[in-house]
């Protein structure tokens, strides 16, 4: 039409519009001082805690009222992040048959797949500090448990080899420290850092300790995981039978020499280089260097899968 070309016709139909939307929130805004009987008022509860829990067969002392609400504000805290919890509960399906089989092969308790919960949400982060993979483990201290750390290769992303490094940690502080609780809180803070407190405050018992913060939460995060991924029906977190991810399982070849180009490698073997990267985590460049003696697995979808 016409009247469309005519700029200062345009110009005060914009300035027309621009106030009603002025009026129209003001009005908004004083609306809001207004009850309106209408209204929907959001209504919370905190979800119940058991009467009696336990860790890797170690007792909670939930009758102690501290340690009872130092567990309520972590489940608090968590419950109100439903998209959090209910993405690891799917991702529990793919990653825990896994970890649970490496546990249970190294004589660890099936609880500390829930340390791992705690320490990663069961993805592939890194952390401010450098800690990395599943098990977040430390760059300086992953070769301690058997993990290759390079610019080619990163073992703290494979895992089934950080959760082997993890069996040997958890091992390790347990001898050490006493009790599968001790050893998961010195996951935390380190089996020195752990040992010294104890030996200052006269007990190893971790409810009775007073340790850095962080580590003060960090047990009571493990249980709230836990007691969500149990009891996830009961408290809300419902997904359905055919809803959780599925283990994944594919071919696998043996490499004993170097591959210079792994977007050509991984073409030539009927797969790609985004496949490739995506499920060997733990192959850091565009490049694989083998020295001689030395040999990996790799992982390799196939494009058609």
């Amino acid at each position: 039409m016409k009247i469309f070309n005519n700029v200062n016709w345009k110009w005060k139909f914009s300035v027309v519009c621009a106030c009603l939307v002025a009026v129209y929130s003001f009005r908004q805004k004083e609306g809001l001082h207004v009850a309106s009987p209408d209204a929907v008022i959001m209504k919370y509860t905190a979800p119940p805690l058991p009467s009696s829990f336990s860790f890797a067969g170690e007792a909670v002392p939930l009758q102690d009222t501290e340690i009872r609400e130092q567990w309520d504000r972590e489940v608090l805290y968590n419950y109100y992040q439903p998209n959090s919890i209910l993405y690891i509960i799917k991702l529990s399906k793919r990653y825990f048959p896994q970890i649970e089989a490496q546990l249970k092969k190294n004589g660890i308790p099936e609880d500390m797949k829930y340390l791992c919960v705690a320490e990663s949400n069961l993805q592939l982060l890194v952390s401010k500090a450098g800690a990395a993979g599943f098990w977040q483990f430390m760059p300086s201290t992953a070769p301690g448990f058997g993990l290759e750390v390079n610019s080619y290769v990163d073992e703290r992303y494979h895992i089934e080899k950080s959760t082997e490094a993890a069996c040997k940690y958890l091992r390790k502080a347990y001898e050490q420290l006493g009790s599968w609780t001790a050893a998961a809180a010195s996951y935390n803070c380190g089996m020195g850092a752990y040992a010294g407190q104890a030996n200052f405050q006269k007990t190893r018992n971790y409810y009775d300790l007073l340790l850095p913060e962080e580590t003060n939460r960090y047990i009571f995060r493990i249980l709230t995981f836990k007691y969500f991924l149990e009891q996830a029906d009961g408290l809300g977190f419902i997904i359905g039978q055919s809803d959780g991810y599925l283990p994944q399982q594919f071919p696998t070849i043996e490499v004993n020499s170097s591959i210079p180009d792994l977007a050509a490698f991984a073409t030539a073997h009927g797969s790609n280089y985004r496949l490739l990267k995506r499920h060997n985590a733990w192959i850091r460049g565009k490049t694989l260097p083998v020295p001689p003696g030395k040999k990996y697995t790799l992982v390799l979808p196939s494009v058609n899968r």
